[in-house]
């Protein structure tokens, strides 16, 4: 599990040999908003996945244990020395962080793009972002937690499909693999997300009990991923429209309150309240708290969302757990309360 406040690693200095040459140099101009939707094409074997730590720091084990899970999926890893040039808790500095994402996206030669972990850093590089770049070469991008940013941000500004799925460190089980694979590698429509299977252990465990807040069926384009993310947007120029939109929600360590807080921020904002549907996935830590008198986080989660009379259900399989599916940011889907199920209703890449 990760834990975002434990996401510092040991610093570690190394000198990592760059694969494939640098091309095309940045010019960080903004893109003005678009309603063309643009998708990068599928992956297959022997596809080149670049690596990218665009937050936290990563050390060098943790590199290695990605490179590795790339490889066991059949596809061929690459990275550049920036990845670990550990700047303070971030992988490196805000423009050496920036250049790598845009870079990995202007590289004919990068098919795909995974983050190699989450981790604070992503807000502080959305100005240095080259749009432009990105526009004109789509990609698949997967990640999730501090990487929320990045995934709603491309889809806004340039109308890019994002993925929102496991990092490299945690894409290291058979149902994350297969799920990532079932929509960027082996794409249908009308694909059905299944919930993963839980343990004993995860059944005796409140936060992974799967409830509806409010029943119901909703369609629109699914949007979100960390909470908190997703608030630190707010008022930015990449704060989310969650008009008509299916909302997935997790976050991770989070006490009750702190959930309520944010929640109650996105109700009392402009859009939140025209929201289809809400999505919760498994907020990992976040039913615990020192106040004995707190209210528990499915209290929380109903009081704050049922009012709301919006679908959503809570405890779909993502979040900061094992067993994470992969749905995309940009595209149509359905939500069945009843069923627990997503149906993600067009293929998301080319």
């Amino acid at each position: 599990m990760l834990h975002r406040r434990k996401f510092i690693a040991t610093a570690v200095s190394a000198t990592v040999v760059s694969l494939i040459p640098n091309s095309a140099t940045p010019n960080f101009i903004s893109s003005p908003k678009t309603n063309t939707l643009l998708k990068g094409k599928r992956l297959k074997k022997g596809d080149t996945i670049g690596l990218i730590a665009p937050g936290y720091a990563l050390s060098a084990e943790s590199l290695q244990k990605a490179i590795e899970t790339v490889r066991k999926m059949g596809f061929v890893p690459y990275h550049t020395a920036r990845i670990i040039g550990n700047y303070g808790y971030f992988s490196n500095t805000d423009e050496e962080r920036a250049k790598d994402l845009n870079e990995m996206f202007a590289n004919p030669k990068i098919d795909g793009i995974i983050c190699a972990r989450g981790g604070y850093g992503c807000t502080r590089i959305m100005q240095m972002i080259d749009y432009e770049i990105i526009k004109n070469n789509p990609k698949v991008l997967i990640g999730f937690s501090d990487i929320t940013t990045l995934l709603n941000a491309f889809y806004k500004e340039v109308g890019l499909v994002c993925f929102h799925g496991p990092v490299g460190t945690t894409l290291d089980d058979d149902y994350s693999m297969s799920q990532l694979k079932q929509v960027v590698v082996h794409p249908t429509k009308n694909l059905l997300i299944k919930n993963a299977s839980l343990s004993e252990e995860q059944i005796k465990d409140v936060e992974y009990n799967r409830y509806i807040i409010t029943p119901g069926k909703a369609k629109g384009v699914i949007i979100g991923g960390s909470l908190t993310l997703i608030n630190a947007l707010i008022g930015t120029p990449h704060e989310l429209d969650f008009t008509n939109k299916i909302v997935c929600i997790e976050d991770v360590e989070e006490a009750p309150y702190r959930i309520d807080r944010m929640l109650t921020q996105l109700i009392e904002g402009k859009t939140f309240r025209k929201a289809a549907g809400i999505v919760v996935g498994v907020c990992a830590g976040c039913n615990h708290s020192s106040n004995s008198k707190s209210f528990t986080l499915k209290e929380v989660l109903i009081d704050r969302l049922k009012p709301l009379n919006i679908p959503a259900v809570y405890g779909m399989s993502f979040g900061h757990i094992p067993n994470n599916f992969t749905f995309p940011i940009g595209i149509k889907a359905k939500l069945n309360t009843a069923k627990m199920t997503l149906k993600i209703i067009d293929t998301a890449v080319l």
